[in-house]
C-alpha cells in the first residue's frame, strides 16, 4: 500500500494589529516611490509550503480549505517582511576591543590600520582559525542577527586573502544559509608587496574556486587599499566568471568609486561617507544601489552619507550593519532603523524598503524575499508592539518577538 504524500505545511499567521509591507512595483524602490508601503490593520498571513499564499484583513477572510492549518496568534503584534541585511563581514574569528579602546582615546581607523592593526589584525586571526570555527562563528553571528530580524544576510570574506582562508570562509558563510561575497581585494596580505602583485595571485589562484562559491565579488576602493586601476582589473576579471559585483567606496575619500560602478554595471556601492554632489548625482541617475552604512559611521565618529540627497534625487537606497569586528560591532537591523531616522533624516517608510526589498534587489532575490506578498518566501518578523514603526522609534530596544524563516518559526534563545 502506497502511504499518500504529505501535505505540505499551511501555517496561519492571525489577528494581527498591524502588518506593514513595501508596496507592489515593477522595480526597486526610488524617487517618489522610495517609500510606498501597504499598511493592513487587523491583518492576517496565510503561509503554505514556505511561501506566502495569502494577505488580507481578518474581517475578510473566510473559511480555510486544503487541510489541516495550524494558527499563529499575532494579538498585539506587527508583521513585517524578513529584515534583509546585504553588507555584513560575518567571517571572523577574534575580536578587535583593544584598537576600540586605543581609538576611544584618539586614535583614528587609518593610523590604526598603517601600525598593523585593523584588517590585517583579524586576518592573522581568521588564518589561524580553521575551517570549523568559521563555520561556528558565521553561525554564531547569524543567530544574533537573526534574533534582530534579518532573515538574510550577506556575508563577505576578506579575512583570509589566502587561498585557503578565502574559501573556507566562502564554504562557511554558504553553510550557515548566507549568501557569500568574495570580498578578495579586501586589504594587501603582509606576503606580498603590493596590490598588484597579490591581484596576479588572488585572480590566477582563488578566483576560479571562489566564482563556484561566491554570489558576487567585492572590492575595498580606497587609499591604503586597492585605486581604481586595480578594482578594474579585480571586478572585470570576476564579472567574467559570472559574479556579480559590489564596491566599498567613498567611505574616506572619493577615489573614482561610483563612475566604475556604474561602468561596470556593479549592483552596489556601500558607505559612501565622503561622496560629493557628483557622485550623488550619477548614483541617482543609474541602477546602482547606495548602500548606507550609518552604524559604521557613527561606530567611527564620520560623517553620515547623505541619505536625503540620495533619496530626493532618486537614487536606490539600502540599509545595512556593516557587521565587522573592527568598525561596526553591530548585528542589528533595528539599530540603523533608528539611526536612519535620527541622523540620516529617512522617513519610517523609506527605512522599511531600505531594509527589505531593495536590499534583496543587491542580493538577486528581489522577486522572492523583502515583501509580504503572495509567492514571495514567508520569511516575517514580528514586532512585539502594536504598530510597526517601533521598528525604528525604539532606540536599541528588545522589539523582535517572533522571526519565521520560510513559515517556520525560529527559536531566538
Amino acid at each position: 500500500m502506497t502511504e499518500a504524500p504529505a501535505q505540505p505545511r499551511r501555517l496561519l499567521v492571525r489577528d494581527l494589529a498591524q502588518l506593514a509591507t513595501p508596496a507592489p512595483a515593477s522595480g526597486p524602490m526610488r524617487g517618489a516611490h522610495a517609500g510606498d508601503v501597504t499598511i493592513l490593520e487587523g491583518a492576517y498571513v496565510l503561509c503554505e509550503a514556505g511561501r506566502v499564499v495569502e494577505v488580507g484583513s481578518m474581517r475578510k477572510l473566510g473559511p480555510l480549505e486544503g487541510g489541516d492549518v495550524e494558527e499563529l496568534d499575532g494579538s498585539g503584534r506587527c508583521a513585517i517582511p524578513g529584515l534583509v541585511d546585504c553588507h555584513t563581514h560575518a567571517c571572523f574569528v577574534g575580536d578587535r576591543v583593544e584598537e576600540f579602546a586605543l581609538r576611544a582615546r584618539g586614535a583614528t581607523y587609518e593610523e590604526l590600520h598603517a601600525a598593523g592593526g585593523g584588517i590585517l589584525s583579524t586576518v592573522e586571526a581568521t588564518r589561524a582559525a580553521g575551517e570549523e570555527a568559521l563555520v561556528d562563528a558565521v553561525t554564531r553571528h547569524r543567530d544574533a542577527m537573526r534574533r534582530h530580524g534579518t532573515t538574510t544576510f550577506e556575508a563577505k570574506s576578506g579575512y583570509g586573502l589566502d587561498r585557503e582562508t578565502e574559501l573556507a570562509s566562502l564554504r562557511a558563510i554558504r553553510a550557515a544559509r548566507g549568501v557569500p561575497t568574495w570580498l578578495g581585494a579586501h586589504a594587501i596580505p603582509p606576503e606580498f608587496d603590493d596590490g598588484d602583485a597579490y591581484l596576479d595571485f588572488a585572480l590566477a589562484e582563488v578566483l576560479p574556486d571562489a566564482a563556484r562559491l561566491a554570489a558576487a565579488a567585492d572590492v575595498f576602493l580606497e587609499r591604503n587599499a586597492f585605486d581604481a586601476t586595480q578594482a578594474r582589473r579585480y571586478l572585470s576579471a570576476c564579472r567574467e566568471t559570472g559574479l556579480a559585483l559590489r564596491l566599498h567606496g567613498d567611505q574616506f575619500t572619493e577615489a573614482g568609486t561610483i563612475p566604475l560602478a556604474i561602468e561596470l554595471g556593479a549592483r552596489s556601492v556601500d558607505h559612501l561617507e565622503a561622496t560629493g554632489d557628483a557622485g550623488v548625482d550619477a548614483l541617482a541617475a543609474s541602477d546602482v544601489t547606495a548602500v548606507l552604512l550609518p552604524a559604521s559611521a557613527l561606530f567611527l565618529g564620520r560623517p553620515m552619507p547623505r541619505a536625503r540627497d540620495l533619496l530626493d534625487r532618486g537614487a536606490i537606497v539600502a540599509l545595512a550593519t556593516d557587521f565587522n569586528p573592527g568598525s561596526a560591532y553591530c548585528e542589528s537591523l533595528p539599530l540603523v532603523a533608528s539611526l536612519a531616522a535620527t541622523q540620516l533624516r529617512m522617513g519610517l517608510e523609506e527605512i522599511l524598503c531600505a531594509l527589505t526589498v531593495n536590499p534583496a534587489r543587491v542580493l538577486g532575490c528581489a522577486d522572492r524575499k523583502g515583501r509580504l506578498a503572495p509567492g514571495y518566501d514567508a520569511d516575517l518578523v514580528l514586532l512585539g508592539e502594536p504598530d510597526w514603526r517601533y521598528l525604528a522609534y525604539h532606540l536599541a530596544g528588545d522589539v523582535v518577538d517572533a522571526v519565521l524563516l520560510g513559515g517556520e518559526p525560529l527559536a531566538l534563545g
